[in-house]
């Protein structure tokens, strides 16, 4: 009997074992997929048949499509700033500037007072300070450049200038005298060892008299003055 029973227990725990595996498979099965063991093969690469004239074709569309290439260049415009490098003897552009000048809004119908000075340079640019249209006691910077003037910059003053006697009237000064000055002086400078032409001139203002420079030139040996009237003629010319 003890026998019967104890084989009986035997094969009641074998079936739970065997259960036990069968769940733990389905739960494998379920919730880690196992790697398809089955290969994919990959399609059979079709062969591609092309001529000795096809091929031949294709290399000469490729060699001037190469060529074709070769010869595309990208243009990137960017602006240039223009270099006049006569202005300083263009009677044309200095009357120009001029009559810029003159009719800045703000002088409209009002006599322009230069005070200090004026400077030319061959680039094109000038720079000036003039009187306040309002207040005669301000003084402006105006810059031109790339033939058209600035707006008024405000120049700092000492309660001890005397503006009015470094002040003379535009109807006075005519920047087209800059263009015999230029000429007269590059003319002396081309007789003196070592002396190089002018790139700039300019007019001083003290004690409402003008006058122009450069007032001298300088070569390698030798250094001379030169002075100029008002409307730019030669006024005296010797050796230092």
């Amino acid at each position: 009997m003890k026998t019967l029973n104890y084989f009986m227990i035997i094969m009641a725990c074998s079936l739970a074992f065997q259960g036990c595996k069968q769940i733990t498979r389905s739960v494998e099965d379920t919730f880690i997929p196992k790697p398809n063991s089955q290969k994919v093969s990959k399609p059979a690469p079709v062969p591609q048949v092309i001529d000795s004239t096809t091929s031949k074709a294709i290399m000469q569309m490729q060699d001037q499509l190469t060529m074709a290439l070769s010869k595309v260049r990208v243009t990137v415009h960017r602006p240039i700033a223009v270099k006049h490098k006569d202005f300083l003897t263009n009677t044309t552009a200095l009357k120009k500037a001029e009559a810029s000048l003159r009719n800045l809004p703000q002088y409209r119908g009002k006599e322009i007072f230069i005070y200090r000075s004026v400077h030319f340079y061959d680039d094109g640019s000038i720079n000036i300070m003039l009187r306040h249209p309002e207040n005669p006691d301000y003084v402006d910077n105006y810059e031109y450049r790339d033939g058209a003037w600035s707006k008024p910059k405000p120049e700092q003053l000492s309660v001890n200038v005397d503006i009015a006697s470094r002040s003379v009237s535009l109807n006075e000064v005519n920047f087209t005298s800059i263009a015999n000055i230029t000429r007269l002086y590059n003319e002396k400078a081309a007789g003196i060892e070592g002396a190089r032409p002018t790139t700039s001139a300019y007019m001083v203002v003290w004690d409402k008299v003008m006058r122009w420079y450069p007032g001298t030139i300088n070569g390698s040996r030798q250094r001379y003055s030169i002075d100029f009237n008002n409307d730019g003629t030669l006024k005296n010319f010797r050796q230092d």
